[in-house]
This record gives C-alpha cells, structure tokens and sequence, in this order.
C-alpha cells in the first residue's frame, strides 16, 4: 500500500477508537506518523494521567492499528 494510502487508513481507525476513550473522558491526537511505521499520538484528557494509558496505547490502540493497518510498527505516546 502506498504510504499516504496507509496512512490515512491509521486515520481512520483512530477515528474508530476514538468514542471509547472518550467514553472515558479521555481522546487521542495524532502528532505524526513517521514513513518507517511509526505513529505517534498524544493521549489526552483522562487517558494523559491515567495509570493505565500505556496498556491502553499498546494493547489496545497499538494492537488494533497493527491488526488493521500492518504498515504500523509501534505507536508512542508523546
């Protein structure tokens, strides 16, 4: 796929997990996503100082990027 293809794709399956983290009075901004897979977000409202944002980020929202979108490597909260 090409990279502007897949990357909007990692767009829209932000979009698709966005209403459960704001269920939780959190959300997530992406900030970039690098051409070598990279995708890096910015947790907020709750999900910023919430004690368990990073198993959200990598067993949730890192997980289901790369089941969807297998261009994506890792994601980082930044």
């Amino acid at each position: 796929m090409a990279a502007n293809d897949w990357k909007e794709k990692v767009k829209e399956v932000l979009e698709d997990v966005r209403p459960a983290l704001q269920r939780d009075g959190g959300d997530v901004q992406i900030i970039e996503i690098t051409d070598d897979g990279i995708v890096k977000v910015a947790l907020q409202g709750h999900c910023a100082g919430c004690p368990m944002s990073q198993m959200t980020l990598k067993m949730g929202i890192e997980q289901h990027l790369k089941r969807l979108v297998p261009e994506v490597k890792e994601v980082v909260n930044v």
